[in-house]
């Protein structure tokens, strides 16, 4: 799947991926106006094999796919359980 990963200007470390195809047509207006301007950062090209640094490549493509999007927001405080 041909993928073109948005970032937000306006909320800090918020991504969104979409299919290359549909770019932001399927991403509801109520997103769009919370995220403000989108500035293209990259396309990838998304397959089970590949590695995402903060998310499962099947999870996002499989969202893109039901939704037509996948929102990247950033990691939550306090969640590392690695710390522990």
């Amino acid at each position: 799947m041909q993928c073109v990963v948005y970032k937000s200007l306006r909320q800090f470390d918020y991504y969104l991926f979409v299919k290359k195809d549909d770019g932001l047509t399927r991403v509801p207006e109520t997103l769009k106006t919370l995220l403000g301007e989108m500035h293209e950062v990259t396309e990838l090209a998304l397959h089970a094999r590949r590695k995402l640094a903060q998310a499962d490549v099947l999870e996002v493509m499989a969202q893109i796919e039901a939704q037509g999007f996948f929102l990247q927001m950033p990691p939550r405080q306090g969640t590392d359980t690695a710390a522990s």
